[in-house]
């Protein structure tokens, strides 16, 4: 049985450009992995690749075993694409869509109102039928692209930040449609909400600068920081003057900010397993005249993974 998903040695330039170099990673049947990676990593240019909208420079992606840049129509009939910003027709009702969309993507018109039916139940749409597009909150017209995603039956689906501008609320049932769809297809979603990876993925893959720097699950991942200290301290004080001062001190290996509360600032400080830098903070503070409002250790996070693989350039592919 072929690979859903795979993708080889693929290179993707713009003139000057590289925006992918030499990725290779596979998504297996039945598999939710997560792809993660910073602004401009290269994750919406991985994404087109593999839905054949754009063609590589080198390389191959195959998805069912088909090679994209030479089978792009009947690829194109197996997968189901939600690109991050969806366009809709506000003009048309929820079933109406449905049943155009069907047809666009080939369902046989005797299947047509069945597909429609079981993708409205499925994405909780039902009350939401009659209704125009235009009218339906951000989170109803999600749940409309995500049905449609579902037309046509794939047995593979990329979703492009699927949960992006949703309400709390909302994210949650988005979540829990993603994981019921999993149950039936393949997903590959590209996200950077971490605590998204860690609830329905298998795998992750992070991409960093065009580059796969690792690809494994997000315990061996957490795991891969068990050998580094992480202290978390909020300081009051500038991030220009303080940060550099942690940084300098002996066994730190790297110094994150994240964020400010009340004039204080918060930072995440790493530093090799040998080295409790707890101290040293401290007495820094003091000669510092900085107010420490918290110096505690921390378990480590897919966030602080996800940090620590993309400020480093080492490529660790599992």
């Amino acid at each position: 049985m072929s690979t859903p998903i795979d993708v080889v040695n693929l290179t993707k330039r713009y003139d000057t450009v590289t925006a992918l170099s030499d990725v290779s990673f596979s998504v297996q049947a039945g598999e939710i992995m997560g792809f993660l990676g910073p602004n401009g990593a290269g994750k919406t240019t991985m994404l087109r690749l593999l839905t054949g909208m754009l063609s590589p420079t080198d390389g191959t992606v195959r998805i069912d075993g088909l090679d994209v840049a030479e089978h792009s129509v009947e690829v194109r009939r197996r997968i189901g694409y939600l690109p991050e910003h969806v366009v809709l027709y506000p003009e048309l009702r929820v079933q109406e869509y449905l049943h155009y969309r069907a047809a666009i993507k080939g369902v046989a018109r005797a299947q047509r109102r069945r597909q429609a039916e079981s993708v409205i139940e499925r994405c909780a749409l039902t009350d939401a039928v009659r209704q125009l597009i235009g009218r339906l909150s951000k989170g109803y017209r999600q749940r409309v692209a995500l049905a449609d995603c579902l037309l046509g039956s794939p047995k593979i689906l990329i979703l492009d930040e699927p949960t992006v501008g949703l309400d709390p609320h909302q994210i949650r049932q988005t979540r829990e449609l993603i994981m019921a769809m999993g149950q039936t297809a393949t997903v590959l979603l590209s996200t950077h909400i971490l605590p998204e990876v860690e609830m329905i993925c298998q795998r992750v893959a992070i991409i960093d600068k065009g580059r796969i720097v690792v690809v494994d699950t997000p315990a061996q991942l957490r795991q891969r920081l068990q050998g580094m200290q992480i202290v978390r301290v909020q300081l009051r004080g500038e991030p220009a003057e303080i940060e550099p001062a942690l940084t300098q001190l002996p066994g730190v290996t790297s110094v994150n900010v994240q964020g400010r509360l009340d004039g204080f600032v918060a930072f995440d400080v790493q530093s090799r397993a040998d080295a409790d830098v707890r101290e040293a903070i401290f007495r820094l503070a003091v000669e510092r005249r900085w107010a420490l409002r918290e110096l505690s250790q921390a378990q480590a996070s897919l966030e602080d993974v996800f940090i620590h693989l993309t400020t480093h350039e080492q490529q660790v592919v599992g």
